[in-house]
């Protein structure tokens, strides 16, 4: 069963779904394509290239902002929050909107995964390696796999988060 978040101005939806694991996959629907999970990796180099634009330290800030209020509930005030901070980006309003409303969509995902000690940290990890520390898309969202959560958690520690 699909719980929908959040409708944009183009029609595009997010929602959560059953996945692999559980009822917390995020999902992506546009008028182009069908129902897809957007992986981290693809949404990294999105953010990527749209900070070549505009400041990566911009949007990671922008994306701070929502990490901080996110919890394990869906806020619909934040994900208005989130399309009043996109507005800021010009004409990429609208994929800024999209992309950094399917970052919190993950990490409301995070927050009721459980066995997940690491919680929505692991996005934060993953954002601040990509737009921060320069690390490639691809090298930030696999970054994670194989290790287990202390030594993520002290990863986080040492970027103090």
């Amino acid at each position: 069963m699909s719980r929908h978040l959040k409708t944009f101005r183009d029609g595009s939806q997010i929602a959560f779904g059953r996945g692999q694991f559980d009822d917390w996959c995020v999902y992506l629907t546009t008028p182009e394509q069908p129902r897809t999970a957007p992986r981290d990796a693809w949404y990294f180099a999105e953010l990527k290239r749209l900070a070549a634009h505009h400041g990566a330290y911009r949007l990671y800030e922008d994306f701070v902002q929502i990490y901080e209020r996110t919890t394990a509930r869906v806020d619909a005030s934040l994900l208005d929050y989130i399309g009043a901070l996109s507005a800021g980006y010009g004409g990429d309003a609208l994929e800024v909107d999209r992309l950094l409303s399917i970052v919190y969509a993950g990490m409301v995902a995070e927050e009721n995964k459980r066995h997940a000690p690491l919680r929505k940290r692991i996005k934060r990890l993953g954002m601040y390696q990509s737009l921060i520390e320069g690390w490639s898309a691809e090298e930030a969202a696999s970054f994670s796999r194989g290790k287990d959560w202390q030594q993520l958690d002290v990863e986080c520690g040492l970027r103090g988060f």
